[in-house]
């Protein structure tokens, strides 16, 4: 019997022990993951963010800000470029008033669809305006944009084209998620990449400078981008709450350096 006891106490033991292993194993799994989770979180957002960037001013008219940034703490910056959609188009006949359709004939509108936003642009005032496209008539090269009066009435040969804007910024209405957002005009944000915590950026201008936020955006040369992480959930066996990466990276502005 007493034998029995110590192989009952020993075994407790060794099961005690294997169970302790196995659960400082599994927790240091979860926590791999999670880093690892956070780590391709950071280089997603990263990646994301300087392939639009580079795109900025990307056939933009000169009289519209390609970037815009502002030192928002998390930052928050937008960006323009021509989409390339439609090619080509201009209209074929002038506006009668504000209000008119934008008669486009002949040409291909095949990349322009009910809601989205298109710029008009008069190359002879060199002045130009975003509108939202209710409809496209494709049989009779017809564009509406019957919720948005233009601000003149635009001449023959005026230029049309589909521009991209995103915005992105950090969305810490739930501190215990905070999110990377983009938004594409005026749509519902989306959520980009999870457990973003910061972005900032600084602008490098063409006069050497470096800025918060720029106020020519034309200028800028080089945007410096910071991303901060942090994993999903608290580690209180951690010396801080949550374990976080960061990554950095800069990107050169090359259709403003050309215009």
């Amino acid at each position: 019997m007493i034998e029995f006891i110590i192989a009952l106490m020993l075994a407790g033991i060794v099961t005690s022990g294997a169970f302790a292993i196995y659960n400082a194993q599994q927790k240091q799994w979860n926590v791999q993951d999670q880093v690892a989770d956070m780590q391709a979180s950071i280089r997603a957002a990263t990646a994301e963010l300087t392939t639009k960037i580079r795109m900025a001013g990307y056939k933009v008219p000169e009289n519209i800000a390609p970037i815009l940034g502002s030192n928002t703490n998390p930052d928050t910056i937008i960006i323009i470029y021509d989409s390339e959609d439609i090619v080509g188009v201009q209209t074929e006949q002038a506006m009668s008033q504000p209000t008119a359709d934008l008669h486009c004939d002949g040409h291909d509108l095949s990349g322009l669809q009910d809601g989205d936003w298109a710029f008009i642009y008069d190359p002879s005032t060199k002045t130009g305006e975003f509108f939202e496209v209710t409809q496209v008539i494709y049989g009779t090269f017809l564009i509406k944009h019957n919720t948005m009066a233009l601000s003149k009435s635009y001449p023959l040969g005026s230029k049309v084209s589909k521009m991209n804007r995103y915005k992105y910024y950090i969305d810490q209405s739930d501190p215990n998620h905070p999110n990377m957002m983009v938004q594409c005009w005026n749509k519902p944000a989306q959520i980009y990449a999870d457990n973003i915590t910061n972005l900032n950026f600084s602008y490098v201008l063409s006069n050497g400078d470096v800025v918060d936020a720029p106020t020519i955006p034309i200028m800028v040369r080089e945007v410096r981008i910071l991303v901060n992480g942090r994993n999903d959930k608290p580690d209180h066996e951690f010396f801080t709450p949550y374990r976080t990466r960061s990554l950095e990276t800069r990107v050169n502005i090359r259709n403003l350096a050309a215009n």
